[in-house]
């Protein structure tokens, strides 16, 4: 095989995952293409909150290292909110204990223990990033080209038969089918977004033993309000009751988003899995099959460190 074919390089999906993967691949000197069913746009990616934190994704031991690497990142590009799309704010995580965490969360600056005055209950404290996901997948798919690489409009509906040295499989939910991988599962996610009014830190309070959430997170485009984590649930029409349910939650904690008027309406299938798929195994003709899918609610919390990982398989 020849070295120009061996730099060849197609990564399948263009979220959040893919964007920041071929972005890694193609910045280390491969000749990289995307394939995408869809722009970035209109991925599950678009419609994520944005805040930066493991969550609902598995294993823990793997996670932690991924979104430390992740966090780097983002912190260095949050000198340039405008143009990146990140901002560290502060905020806190409601019913939330720190030796509930994973070893990672003592290496995140400034995690502590939240006041009373910030947060009645159980909480903690941090300054995170919170990434405004439109803008930061438009700066992702600009630094990809001007790296060289291709975004390309294209169905794939069999991965082997993709011709390319290497393949990397970002598809996100698409990956239940086109694996196939039955254990890869929708987990439907509601938001509203309102007009802000005057909220400058985010607040989350997830309780894990039903579907839903409660949580807000102040963007430029207006203050984001969730949430569900409906698994198996394949919808993507807003619920008018789940809508006002949401607002009312919020509301509870800060009683003048309640008066706040909608912006929009919004729902993403987050691609969950039992653990997340890293690995890489060989095609036919020594191809070689990188898999980095199955990262559920945190795709943008582990994007980078992730992407880090599957370069490094991504070797023929």
């Amino acid at each position: 095989m020849t070295n120009e074919s061996n730099s060849d390089v197609i990564v399948v999906g263009g979220g959040v995952v893919g964007l920041t993967t071929a972005v890694v691949l193609a910045e280390s000197g491969r000749r990289v293409r995307i394939w995408a069913r869809e722009p970035a746009e209109r991925t599950t990616s678009a419609v994520a909150g944005g805040l930066w934190w493991p969550y609902r994704i598995e294993p823990e031991e793997l996670v932690g290292e991924w979104a430390l690497d992740t966090l780097a990142v983002y912190e260095e590009l949050a000198a340039r909110p405008d143009e990146t799309g990140v901002r560290m704010v502060e905020g806190v995580h409601g019913e939330t204990a720190l030796d509930g965490l994973g070893a990672w969360a003592s290496q995140v600056a400034g995690l502590r223990v939240a006041t009373a005055e910030e947060h009645p209950g159980v909480g903690l404290w941090a300054r995170l990033p919170v990434i405004d996901m439109p803008v930061h997948l438009r700066w992702l798919r600009e630094r990809f080209v001007a790296a060289g690489g291709v975004v390309e409009a294209r169905t794939v509906t069999d991965l082997a038969a993709v011709d390319a040295a290497v393949v990397v499989n970002c598809a996100g939910l698409g990956a239940r089918e086109l694996v196939p991988d039955p254990s890869v599962r929708p987990v439907r996610g509601q938001l509203v977004v309102v007009e802000n009014p005057g909220v400058s830190t985010w607040l989350t309070s997830v309780d894990h033993s039903e579907s839903k959430s409660t949580y807000f997170i102040p963007q430029p485009g207006g203050l984001i309000l969730g949430g569900t984590a409906e698994e198996d649930a394949w919808s993507l029409t807003p619920d008018p009751v789940i809508a006002e349910e949401i607002v009312r939650r919020c509301a509870a904690v800060r009683p003048e988003i309640a008066a706040a008027r909608v912006i929009e309406h919004r729902v993403g299938l987050r691609p969950g899995r039992p653990v997340v798929r890293l690995e890489r195994e060989l095609l036919p003709g020594g191809r070689v099959l990188v898999h980095n899918y199955g990262h559920g609610g945190a795709g943008v919390t582990v994007a980078w460190g992730c992407a880090g990982g599957a370069a490094r398989l991504a070797v023929v």
